[in-house]
């Protein structure tokens, strides 16, 4: 099966069943190299004709992709499809998801270099906040004027004033899924069910401790759904606790019944320095406790990594990633100004906000990006819609802009097989605590001027 090329965009259209034992059918060595030479921005396949599918039928053609990642920097992924297409897809891969899905091949040719600059109206939506917010920055890259509905009401309201409207779309990797960020800068992770010896197996404790080198400092665990724990899973809780004080980092518990659970675990815990609460919002609505507990802070780790020749043979793309997302949200050119090995330097810490993100896997670091609030604020105002003062909803939004300059490193990694996973954007309204997380830590820091406003970026371990 050969792949029709129209306005830039490939497209394989597949028919009938795809499953394990007739996608093969489809696909010949000869499809896959011609694929991998034909000159398009996107490669997909079309599930218009598709009566049905499974995963096995679909892993041909996400092998497909990955050949053709390696030879072009095509855009790859899967078009027309409803809405339960679209559901079975991300179920299947949901931990992984390194393809782009478009609903409608109309939709993919917004996203195409032949319809660049055409200026369309476009109402977006999705209930992944970074994918929302990728979508709209790779449109208006494009060309056009994307707005973000935060809701499906606001989406189901809007959409008849638009050209274009866009949902169940997804730009490959580029949602976290592993925790949910909110604002006060806590972590949350969701348990249920009863605990045993299996949390220390399910729970990511690689993603956790670079969350606690990225700086944050209060992990929330949300255990409304929780029947009880027997003493494995309060000996994991305990040592979680105990390793976190180390960088004088809180973890909290909500919502947890101990009816069916021994009393004495409670008291244990609470020995051990882990909270309790009753309800999410006597936590999130607290913006004196949320600062007590720690999520306006953070502590110097101990350990102390070396920045190494690896990190810093990648660093050209990290600095390009951060500075294209920029470039793109304020529509000003970047220009590097200087670069040297060091510890992290502020000269003048009023008027900045600043982010970190890490990235952890075949190699691990952490990238800090420094704004002047004015950079911050125009970066920020086509994500949230309007001009606004509100520094809350500009740290949440900023988090939103440095998750995807995350998702721009992963993909630029990927494409030289190496693989990395990216924590939670960590953002920072007081520079001081900034500088407490990388205390003593060198690293590259690199000054770039945008329209003479100096931004800061800063790679370290």
């Amino acid at each position: 099966m050969k792949a029709a090329l129209k306005d830039g965009i490939a497209t394989f259209s597949p028919q009938g069943f795809l499953d394990g034992n007739n996608a093969n059918a489809y696909l010949s060595i000869e499809d896959v190299e011609a694929a991998s030479n034909l000159k398009a921005d996107i490669i997909l396949v079309s599930l218009k004709r598709v009566v049905f599918f499974n995963r096995n039928g679909l892993d041909i053609f996400i092998k497909l992709f990955s050949k053709i990642r390696k030879k072009n920097s095509a855009t790859v992924g899967f078009c027309d499809y409803d809405q339960n297409k679209y559901a079975a897809i991300m179920r299947f891969y949901k931990d992984d998801i390194n393809f782009s899905l478009f609903k409608t091949l109309e939709i993919a040719y917004l996203f195409s270099s032949s319809y660049k600059n055409q200026n369309k109206t476009i109402l977006v939506h999705s209930d992944d906040k970074s994918q929302r917010s990728a979508i709209a920055i790779e449109l208006h890259d494009n060309g056009h004027s994307p707005t973000i509905a935060k809701s499906l009401e606001e989406y189901n309201e809007k959409k008849s004033a638009f050209e274009y409207v866009i949902d169940s779309t997804f730009l490959g990797q580029m949602g976290q899924k592993v925790a949910t960020r909110v604002s006060g800068n806590a972590i949350i992770y969701t348990i249920t069910s009863f605990l045993d010896v299996e949390i220390s197996n399910n729970f990511n404790i690689e993603y956790h401790n670079n969350s606690l080198n990225v700086g944050f400092r209060l992990f929330i665990f949300d255990a409304y759904k929780v029947i009880s724990m027997n003493v494995h899973a309060l000996n994991f809780f305990s040592k979680l606790s105990t390793s976190a004080a180390e960088y004088n980092a809180t973890i909290c518990f909500v919502g947890m019944k101990f009816d069916k659970t021994s009393a004495s675990f409670k008291e244990n815990m609470e020995d051990a320095g882990i909270l309790f609460y009753n309800h999410m919002d006597d936590i999130l609505q607290n913006k004196e406790l949320l600062k007590e507990l720690g999520a306006s802070s953070a502590a110097n780790i101990k350990n102390k990594r070396v920045l190494n020749k690896q990190n810093v043979t990648e660093l050209p793309k990290f600095i390009n990633a951060a500075a294209v997302t920029i470039e793109m949200m304020t529509n000003t050119k970047a220009i590097k100004e200087s670069a040297s090995v060091q510890n992290l330097i502020i000269d003048k810490k009023e008027g900045k906000i600043a982010s970190s993100i890490g990235y952890y896997g075949d190699i691990d670091g952490m990238v800090i990006l420094v704004f002047p609030s004015a950079i911050a604020k125009k970066a920020c105002e086509l994500l949230i819609g309007e001009d606004t003062n509100d520094i809350d909803m500009i740290l949440d939004t900023l988090a939103e802009l440095v998750n995807i300059v995350g998702g721009k490193i992963k993909s630029l990694l990927a494409d030289e097989e190496i693989s990395v996973n990216i924590t939670l954007p960590r953002t920072y309204q007081d520079i001081d605590s900034l500088l407490e997380v990388v205390e003593n830590r060198k690293g590259v820091q690199v000054e770039l001027s945008f329209n003479d406003d100096k931004f800061l970026f800063f790679l370290t371990r």
